[in-house]
């Protein structure tokens, strides 16, 4: 267990660790105090370092580690384009990584969703760093418990919605999530998709061909047309991208989105009501120059910049 430190207490780093040096230091999430006092914050950072049904390349239970040392790049203030620093109007804690069983899926699953539960419980929460994608099923899981049925905005080059695979793994979970009652079909969307799947179950597919072509701020208005009001979850796989933008995947695939393209199509969902997020399946050891583990801390930052442009500044 991480133990809160001073720092966690105010909710904000001090103004020594802002201005550290990226290569130097503790490498919490963005400089954020690291803590487990859930009630104090309001999102809770956690790690899911998790591979276990990766399809091909393995690699993706250091991505957690990955994200974070690249965030420190990151952590210096104003984030642009958004011209505010998101720290200064939400409370973030980083909670460390979720234990588990080595090797045990369902140990995995029990512990992802136990987590869950008490940092909801606590009033926070969650923005989760993968891990594979099979991550998200019991985050939705303690979502649900809370929400009821939630939209699903989904960034991916692959549906993961196979209903022909016989065990769980990273390309089904959404099938079992939508069996499950989780997820409301009619009120979500699969953004960047360029693999085949004969089955949408319902959910609106805006593949990469059809979003390239009609630019990000239709692929926005579209999103939101679909969510409407209600409770969303944003799960964004690093592999929606294209493999040139980030190489550190395990399934990457060719004719996806630039990083640019996906943070405006991202900065555009600002009627959607976004209670949680997890970015998944970066693989560091792939990458080339960490680009893939910057752009999945760049786009954790967004999120964060997304959820509270409009708070005001904490004690103002």
């Amino acid at each position: 267990m991480v133990e809160a430190n001073e720092e966690g207490a105010e909710g904000s780093a001090s103004p020594e660790s802002e201005l550290e040096a990226a290569y130097s230091g503790i490498a919490s999430f963005m400089r954020q105090p690291s803590s487990r006092d859930f009630e104090s914050a309001d999102v809770v950072l956690c790690g899911i370092p998790c591979d276990l049904t990766t399809s091909h390349r393995p690699g993706a239970r250091f991505g957690p580690r990955g994200i974070r040392t690249a965030s420190l790049q990151l952590a210096y203030g104003e984030h642009w384009p958004w011209g505010f620093d998101p720290f200064d109007r939400l409370v973030l804690i980083d909670a460390g990584d979720i234990s588990f069983s080595p090797g045990y899926v369902d140990s995995m699953l029990r512990e992802t969703e136990a987590f869950a539960r008490a940092v909801l419980a606590g009033g926070a929460s969650l923005l989760s760093l993968g891990g594979e994608h099979l991550v998200s099923l019991p985050l939705l899981r303690a979502y649900a418990s809370v929400h009821g049925p939630l939209s699903l905005v989904h960034f991916d080059a692959h549906s993961d919605s196979w209903s022909d695979e016989p065990e769980l793994g990273h390309g089904n979970m959404f099938y079992h999530a939508l069996n499950e009652g989780l997820i409301d079909p009619g009120r979500s969307v699969q953004i960047g998709v360029r693999t085949y799947n004969a089955e949408n179950h319902g959910m609106e597919i805006l593949d990469a061909d059809w979003a390239l072509d009609a630019g990000a701020a239709a692929v926005s208005r579209r999103v939101e047309e679909v969510v409407g009001a209600g409770p969303a979850y944003l799960t964004f796989d690093i592999d929606c991208l294209d493999p040139a933008y980030a190489p550190g995947t395990g399934t990457p695939v060719v004719g996806g989105f630039s990083t640019r393209f996906a943070r405006q199509v991202l900065s555009g969902l600002t009627s959607t009501e976004f209670v949680g997020m997890d970015v998944v399946e970066v693989a560091p050891s792939y990458d080339h120059a960490g680009i893939t583990s910057l752009a999945a801390a760049t786009l954790a930052l967004d999120f964060l910049c997304l959820i509270s442009r409009d708070r005001p500044q904490r004690g103002g």
